[in-house]
């Protein structure tokens, strides 16, 4: 008769990690492929390195950066001011509001920005001058569309019409993301539907606009590249006026790339702040919640009469 075998207790137990290969093997790829493309980017001379040094910090290209800089900065401004009235037209109960507004989105999100962009530049193909006149006193100005129409202008105007498309689906988005019965229960207090959207609405869905508006920003600044069809002195029309020159196209783009390269992350670093700033209520799940009902019988209180 055999004697039966103890049990092995669980401190006898060996564990036994899981190989990863396909993760080894892949990393060994990438690790290859990395050293591939450093090594072509160090040892090829078509890439000049310093040519780019030369280049990085020429006076013509600081230029053309401020110009893309500001272009973005006057475009973006306009088109989170025009996107929010839109998406506030678009929540509106007035079915002209709310057409209109869609009409809006549908057509200017639809139209390619470069064909707005030739579009406005030539603008006086359609309207030949801009004119007020009263009756019994005559025209008070006129301005031929040519004068007024500079390229930087069209460049605003069209890339802030079509840019406000897309700013108005995210503030509608966001605003969406509220749950009504809030505004519902500050409407209930007698709060007015502006107040509601300043103090309830507005501050609640900024941390559902913020991640995309940043994603927009950094789009809107390499979409700015477009503006050289229409001639405007920005980052990437004054490399070209350089290398039409002196035929060092491949360094002057390299300079181009670092340059949008740079600005994009100090936007991302930027938009990483705003977003934890707006995004505190996740972190605090309670205190958003109180401040709310905090103001809302604040407004009670003062709306009471004496």
């Amino acid at each position: 008769m055999t004697q039966a075998q103890p049990q092995a207790s669980v401190e006898d137990l060996v564990v036994v990690p899981v190989r990863h290969y396909g993760l080894w093997i892949g990393t060994a790829v990438t690790l290859v492929v990395l050293f591939v493309i450093v090594a072509a980017l160090a040892t090829n001379p078509a890439f000049d390195w310093p040519t780019v040094g030369k280049y990085l910090f020429h006076p013509s290209i600081m230029r053309g950066l401020g110009q893309t800089i500001l272009l973005t900065v006057i475009i973006m401004a306009l088109s989170i001011v025009i996107g929010a009235v839109v998406a506030i037209m678009r929540l509106s109960p007035s079915r002209i509001l709310n057409s209109f507004a869609a009409g809006y989105i549908w057509f200017f999100r639809g139209a390619p920005a470069l064909i707005q962009l030739i579009f406005w530049f030539n603008l006086s193909l359609v309207v030949r001058e801009f004119s007020l006149t009263l009756p019994f006193l005559g025209t008070l100005f006129s301005v031929k569309t040519n004068d007024f129409m500079t390229p930087f202008v069209s460049a605003v105007i069209a890339l802030s019409l079509h840019e406000a498309g897309y700013m108005a689906e995210i503030v509608r988005a966001g605003i969406n993301s509220v749950p009504s019965g809030q505004t519902e229960a500050a409407g209930s207090l007698g709060m007015t539907r502006g107040l509601i959207l300043r103090r309830i609405t507005l501050p609640q869905a900024m941390r559902f606009i913020v991640p995309p508006t940043g994603n927009e920003t950094i789009n809107l600044l390499k979409t700015t590249s477009l503006v050289t069809i229409i001639a405007v002195d920005d980052l990437l029309y004054s490399a070209q006026s350089i290398y039409a020159r002196t035929f060092e196209t491949i360094p002057l783009l390299i300079v181009v790339a670092f340059w949008y390269l740079f600005v994009v992350t100090l936007l991302s670093i930027g938009q990483h702040f705003i977003e934890q700033y707006y995004g505190r209520s996740d972190q605090q799940q309670g205190r958003p919640m109180n401040r709310i009902l905090q103001r809302a019988f604040r407004f009670r209180r003062e709306a009471r009469p004496a």
